[in-house]
C-alpha cells in the first residue's frame, strides 16, 4: 500500500522533508503545501500545491480534495494555528481513510491557548508555570507575595516565541500590558534550566512511545538551534503524566522548565518541532513509527534509545530556482 503523507504549511522546513525521504520507501510521495509561491520547503516535496491562507473558508475543503486527488493516507501541520483547525476536521479525515497527525479538538486548544493550558494542568495535578491572563489578579498574588518580579511576558496563543520577553518592574509590566501588541499572559520566570522533548503518541495506543530530550546550547528566535541529547528517567515519566492528561496523535515538541530539581511543563506544539532534526539525526525515525500507524499498527514502545551526548548544529542553506520555475501565485512581493 502507498504511504503518501501530506505536509501542510511546510514553509521552511526542507530538511525534514528530505529526513522523510530518506525513511519512506521509494513508492511513498511526500505532498506539501503552503500559501506563498516562494515557500523553499516546496521544492523538497513530489507534489506541491498552492492553497489559500489556512483562514480562508474554503481551506479545510481544498486539503480534504488534495488528500483524495494525491492517495494522502495520512497529514501533518506544521505551524501553530493550523493544528486546531486540522483537529476540528480530524473526523472528516479519517472517514475518507487519512490519518490526521494532530490531538483531539479539545486538546489541540488546550496547546494553542497557553493560559487554558496552565488551567487544565493545574487542574490535573500536573506541575506546569505559575500564569496569569489577569493583571489584577496578578497585581493581587504579588502583594500576597505569592509570585514576584522579575517575570515572563508572552502572547496567550503566540508561535515561535514571538513577543516572548522578561519584565523586571511593575511598570514596565503595565507598558507591555496595555501597548496592544498582543493579548500576553504572565508567568513566573523559571530559571532552573529548561529543556525540550520530541515525543511520538501512538495514534492506536494513544501512548507516548518515543521520547527524545535534549538541552538547549543556543536559541534563535522560533526555537533552539544548538542542542545536546541527554537521558533522565525522570523526564520520561514526567512526559507519560502529560500525556496521559491530554488525547495526543503523532509527533509533539515538548518545552519543560526545570524547578527545585523537579520538571515543569511549559508548552506543548503538536506537531513536528524544528528541532526534530536532532532527533532524527540522532537514531530516532518517527517516520517509520506513522507509516506502522497508517497501517493501524501500534507501535512498540521504545523511549531513550538513544545515545546521549549527541550534538545537533544548524545552518543556514538556500534554494536557488528561476522565478518561471515556481508555482503561480500572488508575486507582488517580488
Amino acid at each position: 500500500m502507498k504511504k503518501n503523507i501530506l505536509f501542510c504549511s511546510v514553509g521552511r522546513r526542507a530538511s525534514l522533508l528530505q529526513d522523510f525521504r530518506k525513511s519512506m520507501d521509494i513508492e511513498d510521495k511526500i505532498i506539501a503545501t503552503d500559501n506563498s509561491p516562494v515557500a523553499p520547503a516546496l521544492h523538497f516535496a513530489d507534489k506541491t500545491y498552492l492553497v489559500p491562507p489556512i483562514t480562508d473558508p474554503s481551506y479545510s475543503e481544498q486539503i480534504l480534495e488534495i488528500c483524495k486527488k494525491e492517495n494522502v493516507k495520512a497529514l501533518t501541520a506544521l505551524i501553530d494555528p493550523e493544528i486546531e483547525i486540522m483537529a476540528k476536521h480530524s473526523d472528516l479525515y479519517l472517514s475518507n481513510g487519512i490519518l490526521p497527525l494532530c490531538p483531539n479538538k479539545e486538546s489541540a486548544h488546550i496547546c494553542f491557548d497557553k493560559y487554558d493550558m496552565f488551567k487544565h494542568f493545574a487542574s490535573k495535578g500536573v506541575r506546569t508555570v505559575l500564569t496569569y491572563k489577569d493583571l489584577d489578579v496578578f497585581k493581587t498574588d504579588l502583594k500576597a507575595e505569592k509570585i514576584s518580579f522579575p517575570v515572563f511576558m508572552k502572547p496567550i496563543s503566540g508561535s515561535g516565541s514571538v513577543g516572548a520577553h522578561k519584565v523586571d518592574t511593575l511598570e514596565q509590566l503595565e507598558n507591555d500590558w496595555n501597548e496592544g501588541s498582543f493579548t500576553y499572559i504572565i508567568q513566573e520566570l523559571m530559571t532552573g534550566g529548561d529543556c525540550d522533548a520530541d515525543v511520538y503518541v501512538d495514534t492506536v495506543s494513544h501512548k507516548p512511545i518515543s521520547i527524545f530530550s535534549k538541552k538547549k546550547i543556543e536559541t534563535r528566535i522560533g526555537g533552539a538551534s544548538k542542542t545536546i541529547s541527554f537521558k533522565d528517567p525522570k523526564l520520561f515519566a514526567f512526559v507519560e503524566e502529560v500525556c496521559d492528561a491530554l488525547q495526543l496523535n503523532g509527533p509533539c515538541d515538548m518545552d519543560f522548565f526545570i524547578k527545585d530539581g523537579e520538571y515543569y511543563i511549559s508548552e506543548i506544539n503538536p506537531r513536528f518541532g524544528g528541532a526534530y532534526l536532532h532527533a532524527y539525526g540522532a537514531g530516532v525515525d518517527f517516520v517509520k513509527l506513522i507509516m506502522n500507524n497508517i497501517e493501524g499498527k501500534a507501535n512498540t514502545p521504545s523511549i531513550g534509545s538513544y545515545e546521549e551526548n549527541i550534538l545537533m548544529m544548524m545552518y543556514d542553506a538556500v534554494v536557488i530556482k528561476k522565478k518561471s520555475e515556481l508555482l503561480s501565485g500572488d508575486f507582488s512581493i517580488l
